[in-house]
């Protein structure tokens, strides 16, 4: 099979290990293959595009022996063999003595898969719910480990860093709070649905990190995201510092409006904030990629 799409990135066929429910909206999964050999990431936030299997397929169907022109192949695929794509960032990976990539974790939002659920779960919350060891997956990754698909990149004097994310991005800003080392502060803004959602997270770094939690503010249970973020980060009382720098992913609205205060009312520069719209309300993956 040719894998190569467009340096540095290349399909990687991949399978459930296993599967760890982390909170009612959080599945970790974690995948493994030979082909992980090849995979390569130095990020905190690496972005990756998943192929799950269509609805009553048992793999993904990507042409991917088409190289470059594996995506018009596949959007020409029938509906209902066509492989599901969406976008997730890692989580984790481990390597073995050789330095090799042995395993991967991606953390699932689970979208609607309760029986009352207001708004159905979509195809990957269904899929993530119940995955199970030996489930076939695609992966389209980095082959390289500094790629255009790692967002957070302070600078090297950067003596504050402020996050916010909402459950979508909590994989990513976990695994950066994670990474800090000592010396440097950090406040964290991170934004679940239910309290049972909450996890540990170990930093060498000086992090304050507050949960935000939905149901304890509106007892709403869907998983929009909510404008509570805003108050809170507003009403913060931040650390002084002098080079500053911001990670800001999640809902796209509630991202601008949370760069609009961080750049027009806290002062920080504007090239050093990052943000990053994972996904818009009311819109499927497929509609936002349509629109965008």
């Amino acid at each position: 099979m040719t894998t190569a799409v467009a340096a540095p990135f290349r399909f990687f066929a991949l399978h459930v290990v296993r599967t760890r429910r982390l909170g009612p909206s959080l599945v970790r999964v974690t995948f493994a293959g030979d082909e992980l050999r090849e995979f390569h990431s130095n990020g905190c936030d690496q972005s990756l595009s998943l192929f799950i299997p269509a609805e009553g397929q048992t793999e993904p169907r990507v042409p991917v022996e088409l190289g470059d022109g594996w995506w018009q192949a596949w959007r020409e695929l029938p509906d209902d063999v066509r492989a599901v794509m969406r976008s997730y960032t890692l989580r984790a990976l481990r390597r073995d003595a050789l330095g090799h990539t042995t395993e991967i974790d991606i953390d699932f939002v689970l979208h609607g898969v309760e029986p009352d659920a207001a708004t159905p779960a979509g195809p990957a919350s269904r899929w993530a719910s119940r995955a199970a060891a030996g489930d076939r997956v695609l992966l389209l990754g980095p082959a390289v480990a500094d790629n255009r698909a790692i967002r957070f990149r302070p600078a090297e004097d950067t003596d504050l860093v402020l996050i916010w994310g909402d459950e979508t991005a909590v994989p990513a800003a976990s695994a950066i709070v994670e990474s800090l080392p000592a010396g440097i502060q950090a406040r964290v803004w991170l934004e679940v649905q239910h309290a049972e959602d909450i996890q540990d997270l170990v930093t060498e770094a000086d992090a304050e990190i507050t949960w935000l939690v939905r149901d304890r503010f509106t007892g709403d249970r869907d998983a929009e995201s909510s404008p509570m973020a805003l108050d809170a980060i507003r009403d913060a009382q931040l650390p002084s510092a002098e080079r500053p720098y911001v990670w800001i992913a999640g809902e796209s609205s509630h991202i601008k409006a949370l760069r609009r205060h961080f750049v027009g009312e806290r002062g920080v520069d504007r090239r050093s904030v990052t943000f990053v719209g994972y996904w818009r309300q009311g819109l499927t993956e497929e509609q936002l990629r349509a629109a965008e």
